[in-house]
């Protein structure tokens, strides 16, 4: 068994970045595609509209939903917390997707998270199963139970031989991550790549056995959201990721295909514990960068800025 390995706790995520260690870049960069003018959208405005006008940015939501198709939305919505407190996706941008999802044709929307805190709890006072309620066709679900997960093995695994993902990921046609902005104890911060840790069965796992780090780069090699949705309309900057802690409110979507860069322009939109940080900074967004999945430095990232 390997030994527990808590590097990047929050006094070394601020003791990497004040000290500008040198960091080894390897990888190969993202590869757009020709319809992908933009690798990032970030939209400034309230919840709903800002949503909106991030997916119409993004070419529109039937660009990643066809008619027919099974789409599984994760936002965070591990802790019984109400939206003001930062520690969940604010209920207004789920509900957003999920609303666009239907009118795209999906046959059917689940949104789901393995929550830390009381199933029923986090449901209620997340505020996203009654953000989401009036919407025909969508299910909003706390995945607990180990029989609704499955074993998938990760052949680029560094510290991951397999692990156990929901059924109804692996058994839909889409995947859309909408993360919340927020600290982390362990590994920093905690958007999108870290948010994907809501969809296995063995959370704890992450923390005791493994190396956290190249954990969450592992999963990444096998849980590819096909959108990435960062609500960053409010950032939990201490005291994540279930607070209470300071919330500030840097009123901003972004959204991208690729994961590495809309976690790492995550990083730039707020001080997290009082500094400012990069995604190089952030030790499970340089593995995935590492493994060549994504692009890490954002300026050399063409970004759509527009306000509503």
């Amino acid at each position: 068994m390997n030994k527990p390995d808590h590097s990047m706790t929050r006094r070394r995520f601020l003791k990497t970045a004040a000290t500008g260690l040198a960091l080894t870049t390897l990888g190969k960069p993202f590869l757009l595609t020709a319809k992908e003018e933009y690798d990032l959208v970030v939209i400034s405005g309230q919840p709903a509209a800002a949503t909106t006008k991030a997916l119409e940015a993004m070419g529109g939501i039937s660009r990643f939903v066809n008619k027919g198709q099974r789409v599984v939305l994760k936002p965070n919505m591990s802790f019984a917390r109400s939206p003001e407190m930062g520690a969940n996706t604010h209920p207004l941008v789920v509900a957003t997707v999920a609303r666009a999802c239907v009118d795209a044709g999906a046959e059917r929307v689940v949104v789901l998270d393995h929550t830390l805190a009381r199933p029923e709890l986090c449901l209620e006072r997340s505020g996203i199963r009654e953000a989401c309620k009036s919407i025909k066709g969508v299910h909003v679900l706390a995945i607990n139970e180990r029989k609704f997960f499955r074993e998938v093995k990760v052949p680029q695994g560094k510290v991951l031989e397999n692990v156990e993902i929901m059924r109804e990921v692996l058994d839909s046609q889409v995947l859309i991550n909408i993360p919340t902005a927020k600290s982390h104890s362990a590994t920093g911060v905690s958007l999108g790549i870290k948010g994907l840790m809501g969809l296995i069965y063995d959370r704890e796992s992450f923390h005791s056995r493994y190396n956290m780090n190249q954990a969450l780069a592992d999963l990444a090699t096998v849980i590819k959201p096909q959108l990435t949705i960062l609500d960053a309309t409010r950032a939990l900057v201490t005291g994540g990721p279930g607070g209470p802690g300071e919330v500030q409110k840097p009123n901003l979507v972004i959204a991208g295909i690729d994961p590495v860069a809309v976690d790492s322009y995550g990083v730039t939109v707020a001080p997290w514990y009082g500094k400012n940080f990069k995604g190089r900074h952030v030790e499970h967004l340089l593995a995935t960068y590492q493994r060549g999945l994504g692009k890490i430095d954002t300026d050399q990232l063409k970004i759509l800025k527009e306000s509503v």
